[in-house]
């Protein structure tokens, strides 16, 4: 393991309770430098609270926590102008200009990003006189992410970043972390949405019941493993179809009238298939091949019951 101040990110078996709860329960992780760590876990994974405690709003029962070397709290006075956070909640007064805003922010640290030009980056300059509760709700969350990055932060906390947005304004953000990346800046990003995952990050970290469950590149996640998705009537028997596949596959439906097959996907298991439809007088629709996902394997390690 590597020593409690290295990285962008380190923290050790932290625990965080509220009185009966345990809402994080000896969770480590790494973020490195100059990379893009996911956290991802369903509602109640701990997430939020971890965050929290990294970003110094919150204090833990137990563990280390290190941000750019630093204890959040102790070295509070030193760590914040290094870190840019953007809460879910936007953090910006109702009354205030998005403009006038994003100036104020900026005045606040030594070298800042150019306030309009972030604006313009954001497509947010033609709203630049409106007042932060008259913005749309993707304007607000647009507005909180120039806030999060106008200080030129080393280290960035990306709550739901892209909450809101539409598609072009989505991948704009996208586009922006990207920028993030290869300036060197460390981004911490939570999201509910596995594709900005998957295509953002360089680590992904799975939490649950305020645990690491699973972590690693998004590629070594999900593998290798190529899966075989169609529809067909729903309530086929699966029993005779497992039997005729290769050893080691899997099929299910779910939900009816959607079948999967997992296994080695090779041109004899697709006539397998096909063969098992046609004995039940069935076409196979919409019949394609397909790598597993970051949400495939975020939905079998936490389960597909919804949570509040």
């Amino acid at each position: 393991m590597a020593p409690p101040g290295d990285g962008a990110l380190a923290l050790d078996d932290l625990v965080k309770r509220y009185g009966a709860a345990t809402a994080v329960d000896g969770l480590s992780l790494r973020a490195e430098r100059g990379a893009v760590t996911a956290l991802l876990g369903p509602n109640g994974a701990g997430k939020t609270t971890t965050i929290e405690i990294c970003e110094g709003f919150r204090r833990a029962d137990a563990g280390t926590v290190r941000v750019l070397g630093l204890d959040p709290v102790a070295d509070a006075r030193a760590l914040k102008p290094r870190v840019g956070v953007m809460p879910q909640s936007g953090g910006v007064p109702g009354t205030a200009r998005a403009g006038e805003f994003l100036k104020l922010v900026a005045s606040f640290h030594t070298a800042p990003l150019d306030p309009g030009a972030l604006l313009e980056r954001l497509g947010l300059t033609e709203h630049a006189r409106t007042p932060f509760r008259r913005l749309s709700g993707g304007q607000q969350q647009r507005l909180s992410l120039a806030v999060a990055l106008v200080g030129r932060p080393e280290l960035v906390f990306l709550d739901e970043p892209t909450t809101g947005l539409d598609p072009q304004a989505r991948h704009s953000a996208w586009e922006l972390v990207g920028d993030l990346r290869a300036a060197g800046v460390s981004v911490v990003l939570t999201t509910h949405y596995m594709e900005e995952a998957e295509k953002l990050a360089d680590h992904v970290v799975i939490v649950d019941h305020g645990r690491v469950v699973a972590e690693g590149a998004p590629a070594d996640l999900t593998g290798a493993e190529r899966q075989l998705r169609f529809r067909a009537r729903p309530g086929l028997g699966l029993d005779e179809l497992l039997a005729a596949l290769p050893a080691g596959s899997a099929a299910k439906e779910s939900p009816a009238g959607h079948y999967l097959v997992e296994g080695d996907v090779r041109p004899e298991l697709l006539a397998t298939v096909t063969a098992w439809c046609a004995s039940h007088g069935v076409l196979a629709e919409d019949l394609r091949i397909e790598r597993r996902t970051l949400e495939d394997v975020f939905l079998e390690l936490t389960g597909r019951e919804l949570r509040a």
